[in-house]
């Protein structure tokens, strides 16, 4: 069938919607379209790139105007399927099931809980805001064709409003797993890879390097905002690091090569207790011991596969004590990097969650 995924938050290159979804389904004999704003066109990987909107804009400018210019863009293609990524597109949703589309939403967090940490939402307003859209989107939601969701978790919401809504968790794919350099032979360095703002721990992470002068921290991500980058850019502890900014793949695998430990310390929020975070997951299949918050879904996957340890991510002390616990012991990181990689190989990689998405299209086409 011929499918249009569309986005006006993500970027064309997205790991998840480009690399993972829209890839495997064109592998599977789909026409594939993806529109985006700001890309560069053109075919990729059997995947036709389509650009919709060359203006940046702020953050209320992407949700009003480029919202709306990446669906005029997606619905001028005239697909049978359309799978879209941003619940800011919400909007246009209901238009596409009256014009006899299919329709997909792809939930890749919670947001009603996410919106209880938007540092740009004033926190009087927060909780207002999140009981509001989260009405609205179950209105939406349950009018689709399915639902598409990141996590178990968000599954067990969506499915209460919609029977077809499947989840399909953002694994590292098999071909990307990592051969790095053996934890023996790398300098003393941790990584932290992903968005940089302080509901992620990032305060507590650099407090920590204090306890541990002979660390570095191999840092790569965006900033969630100008005003924080510069605030932890002065940071006491900034000297110890060694900020990579936005990575690539490559420049990912690089990381990975001189880092003896994968820190993902986000702190408690609804949103985070039962998320999945593919860092998480790169760094195992990279076969990297990983130190993560305490959080019982969490602690299960590191503590309970023996792949880590797991610390309360408000605690300076702690963090860096199990960092040193897997430093001081190569014998049980090699062990602890083995036992990830196991771990993705078996259970949390793409190939297996792909399946469910492409069955989920093939029951999809079959009714229309």
């Amino acid at each position: 069938m011929k499918v249009c995924h569309f986005t006006s938050a993500h970027n064309s290159d997205d790991i998840r919607i480009f690399h993972k979804e829209c890839v495997s389904l064109a592998e599977a004999g789909h026409e594939v379209f993806l529109v985006s704003a700001q890309n560069d066109g053109g075919k990729q990987d059997n995947v036709q790139r389509v650009s919709a909107d060359s203006k940046k804009r702020s953050r209320i400018g992407r949700m009003v105007f480029t919202s709306r210019e990446v669906y005029k863009k997606a619905f001028s293609l005239n697909a049978e399927i359309y799978h879209f990524h941003d619940p800011e597109l919400l909007r246009f949703a209901s238009r596409l099931k009256r014009k006899g589309k299919i329709v997909i939403y792809d939930a890749h967090e919670d947001l009603p809980r996410q919106i209880m940490a938007k540092f740009w939402i004033p926190k009087l307003f927060r909780k207002f805001i999140s009981v509001i859209f989260e009405k609205y989107e179950n209105y939406v939601a349950s009018k689709l064709s399915a639902v598409v969701v990141s996590t178990p978790h968000i599954k067990s919401r969506f499915l209460k409003i919609n029977k077809s809504t499947q989840d399909v968790c953002n694994y590292p794919m098999l071909k990307e797993l990592m051969d790095v350099t053996p934890n023996g032979q790398k300098n003393i360095e941790l990584c932290y890879v992903g968005g940089i703002s302080e509901v992620r721990g990032i305060n507590q992470l650099l407090d920590a390097m204090k306890l541990a002068p002979e660390f570095k921290l191999n840092l790569a991500g965006n900033f969630s905002g100008h005003e924080l980058e510069q605030k932890i850019k002065t940071h006491p502890q900034w000297d110890k690091v060694i900020f990579h900014g936005y990575v690539g793949r490559q420049e990912l695998l690089s990381i990975f090569s001189c880092s003896k430990v994968g820190i993902v310390t986000l702190l408690s929020t609804p949103n985070h207790l039962n998320s999945l975070p593919i860092k998480m997951f790169e760094y195992m299949s990279a076969g990297i011991p990983v130190v993560c918050s305490d959080f019982p879904l969490w602690k299960e996957i590191i503590e309970g596969g023996k792949c880590g340890v797991s610390v309360n991510p408000e605690n300076p002390d702690e963090i860096i004590e199990a960092a040193k616990k897997i430093l001081n012991n190569p014998e049980l990181a090699e062990e602890m990097g083995r036992n990830g990689k196991k771990m993705v190989i078996e259970k949390y990689n793409w190939e297996m969650e792909k399946l469910k998405l492409i069955d989920l299209y093939q029951s999809l086409s079959s009714i229309k």
